[in-house]
């Protein structure tokens, strides 16, 4: 009998410490009398919660778990984009121009992004003037060239701002462990974030153009996990590129699919225990 109760106590306390750490666990802990501890039996996550990926592990998010280390915590540092994530654009000029010239809206993002025209200025390689210059090559055959670099130059100087309820929380999960900024972008960067008042948001910034290798390379995500100072497989990784998200999965980190505000709050929540 003594043996049952410790068991018992066992089980409950580890009911416990889970359904605190993430609430939707409790309606998936089966405890019988006659069988084993069974965890997350038929559980299926409610579209509402944010995509994570990491396999072999406790914690769900969007169908796949995260082990809580001693400290209850599901992890030690977090990695977060800047585009998409924190950082936007305003891209309403450039739409209108675009309409003028008689092209459809995204017409040129769609030249500026290709990797044979982006990717050269996210290593560092290219200013951002020859970006320019490439931008409009890559339109002289749907619009004149002076159009071509009035479009390309509303996208390279587009207006961007930054999300304020992701700032909040990223500055609220700084006080408790890392954070790195992790984003494929210029060499302007330092300056963009400074224009923001985001200097100082992060422990580090590693910053594809100054490191030489972009997102999804694995080799920026080991970088990222050093400058950390935390295991990969402790680290939380956040970004609105699901290619990104899958890549970091792989490497063992936990991936959150960044698509609003309330998906970070979601990830966020164990440790800032909102």
């Amino acid at each position: 009998m003594d043996l049952v109760a410790d068991r018992t106590r066992t089980a409950n306390r580890l009911r416990a410490q889970l359904s605190g750490i993430f609430p939707g666990l409790e309606r998936a802990l089966h405890i019988t009398n006659t069988g084993p501890l069974t965890l997350l039996t038929g559980y299926q996550t409610p579209p509402a919660q944010p995509t994570a990926i990491r396999p072999n592990s406790l914690l769900w998010y969007s169908g796949e778990m995260i082990v809580p280390n001693a400290s209850g915590r599901p992890f030690d540092a977090v990695l977060c984009d800047l585009d998409n994530v924190i950082r936007f654009y305003d891209l309403t000029h450039l739409a209108k121009l675009e309409h003028l010239a008689g092209l459809v809206e995204g017409a040129t993002t769609d030249v500026a992004y290709a990797p044979e025209v982006d990717l050269p200025l996210l290593l560092g390689q290219i200013s951002k003037e020859e970006w320019v210059d490439s931008i409009v090559l890559g339109l002289k055959d749907e619009v004149s060239q002076s159009q071509a670099r009035e479009l390309a130059a509303a996208l390279a100087e587009a207006p961007f701002w930054a999300d304020i309820v992701v700032v909040a929380m990223l500055r609220q999960i700084r006080e408790r462990m890392p954070l790195v900024l992790v984003t494929n972008a210029t060499l302007d960067l330092e300056d963009d974030l400074e224009s923001l008042g985001l200097s100082g948001l992060a422990d580090y910034v590693v910053n594809s153009a100054r490191v030489g290798v972009a997102k999804p390379d694995q080799a920026i995500y080991e970088i990222a996990a050093k400058r950390a100072g935390v295991a990969m497989e402790r680290c939380l990784f956040v970004d609105d590129t699901l290619e990104n998200v899958e890549a970091v999965a792989a490497l063992g980190m936990i991936g959150v699919h960044y698509r609003r505000p309330e998906d970070l709050h979601e990830a966020l929540a164990p440790v800032l225990g909102d």
